[in-house]
C-alpha cells in the first residue's frame, strides 16, 4: 500500500457526509468534504511538479446508481480549491465486478480486489513514467488503493502516495492522532 495522507477520522458527522454523498446521492454535502481531501492532497504532494492526481474509480454499477463519479468529482472540486496545480488523470478501471466491500475483513477485501482494476491502453503513455498521486474518499484496510497502485505501477507509473478524506481506525490503535495523517 502506498502511503496514505487522511485529513479525518472516519467517525461521526464525517463518516455521515461521506455516506450521504457516496450512497445518498448527496452533492450538497459535497462542499464540507472538498477542503478536507484539498487539504490532504496538498500534505501528500509534497510540492512535487507535474504530479498527476488518480482518482479511485466507482463501479460501473454504482456510476448509473449515483449519475456521477463521485471520488472523481470530489478530486477535481478539490484540486480547484487548490487552483489547480495538479492534472486529474482517469486512468483506473473497473477490469471486473468486485463484491461489496462493507462487512469483509482485511484478508477477503484484498481477495476480493485482486486484478479488479486496470489502465486501459488509452492512459498508458499518460502515466508511464509519472508520479502519480491516488484520491479516494476512505480507506478502511487499503486494499482498494493496494490495487489501485498494483495497476498503476504495472503501467509504468511511480506511485508516490494517496489522499484520502478520512481513514478508520484500526483496532487498538488508539495513538492515531485525529487530522492530517500518515
Amino acid at each position: 500500500m502506498p502511503p496514505v495522507v487522511a485529513a479525518a477520522r472516519y467517525t461521526g458527522a464525517l463518516r455521515a457526509a461521506i455516506v450521504a454523498v457516496k450512497d445518498g446521492g448527496r452533492a450538497d454535502a459535497r462542499p464540507l468534504l472538498t477542503p478536507l481531501l484539498a487539504q490532504a492532497i496538498l500534505v501528500a504532494a509534497a510540492r512535487r511538479e507535474d504530479l498527476a492526481l488518480v482518482p479511485m474509480p466507482s463501479s460501473r454499477a454504482a456510476v448509473r446508481r449515483r449519475g456521477e463519479a463521485s471520488v472523481t468529482v470530489l478530486c477535481r472540486q478539490a484540486d480547484a480549491a487548490l487552483g489547480h496545480p495538479h492534472e486529474v488523470v482517469e486512468a483506473l478501471s473497473p477490469s471486473r465486478r468486485v463484491a461489496d466491500q462493507a462487512g469483509l475483513g482485511s484478508a477477503e477485501r484484498r481477495a476480493n480486489l485482486v486484478g479488479a482494476y486496470a489502465v486501459p491502453p488509452r492512459w498508458r503513455d499518460t502515466v508511464a513514467g509519472r508520479d502519480v498521486l491516488l484520491v479516494d474518499d476512505v480507506v478502511t484496510t487499503g486494499a482498494t488503493l493496494t490495487e489501485g497502485a498494483r495497476a498503476l505501477r504495472a503501467a509504468g507509473a511511480h506511485v508516490v502516495g494517496a489522499a484520502v478524506v478520512a481513514a478508520t481506525q484500526r483496532r487498538g490503535r488508539a495513538d492515531v492522532p485525529s487530522g492530517l495523517t500518515r
